[in-house]
């Protein structure tokens, strides 16, 4: 896949920078965002590689705040056997951590285009809204109210729409997203969908987004792993 062959180029090829975290903060149960200062500029959708120690391999993730923000802000789920997640979330104010240089096609250019998201999916949606752009839609989906991560912000949006799995209540949707928009009667043909999520999330928003006419060309995906 796309990332996987991107994150071994990124181990062969980038040179680091050590860079300090300035914040950090668990936004739900093992969920966090860590902070530090920015000091590149960058599109909002790509990706940066980070590592706690410059002779391990770079895990990648997206930049997930807006392009003009003072920080760059990282949002990852903990994955109890990672390499990366575990010590991340338990570093201080003050730790180093390496960077590569951003990368990553994944880049919205203001056209018609629904956003869809599940999970920390969300991240390149949050920095493209932090950067003043905005979708016709945004779908995000996730099993309970507290996996909408940045949802307070998000409800300025003019079209803004929760799928919850296993929550309800709140004016959340209930069910999958996938079942969300199996339950529209309309799905504009003629616009972009940018999809960010899981490997199963992606594929099976995808095939339906096919399915109901839309072009493969119009499916732009990032999946994560």
């Amino acid at each position: 896949m796309y990332l996987i062959v991107l994150e071994q180029t990124l181990f062969r090829m980038s040179k680091f920078s050590e860079v300090a975290i300035v914040n950090k903060k668990e936004i739900a149960n093992k969920v966090f965002v860590i902070e530090f200062k920015r000091e590149f500029d960058f599109n909002p959708g790509q990706i940066i590689g980070i590592t706690m120690s410059p002779d391990d391999k770079p895990r990648l993730y997206s930049i997930c705040s807006g392009n003009n923000d003072k920080h760059i802000s990282i949002l990852f789920n903990v994955k109890e056997d990672g390499k990366l997640t575990p010590p991340l979330a338990a570093a201080n104010i003050g730790d180093k951590i390496w960077i590569t240089k951003v990368h990553g096609k994944f880049v919205f250019n203001n056209e018609l285009a629904w956003w869809i998201a599940t999970g920390t999916g969300i991240a390149p949606f949050h920095s493209m809204f932090k950067s003043g752009q905005n979708p016709l839609k945004l779908i995000q989906g996730g099993r309970l109210k507290s996996d909408m991560y940045f949802s307070d912000e998000f409800k300025a949006m003019n079209d803004y729409v929760r799928c919850a799995s296993q929550d309800t209540g709140d004016g959340l949707f209930e069910g999958r997203l996938t079942k969300y928009l199996n339950e529209l009667e309309d799905i504009p043909t003629n616009i972009n969908y940018y999809l960010c999520g899981s490997t199963n999330m992606v594929m099976d928003v995808r095939n339906l987004l096919i399915t109901r006419g839309v072009g493969f060309d119009k499916v732009i995906t990032e999946i994560y792993f």
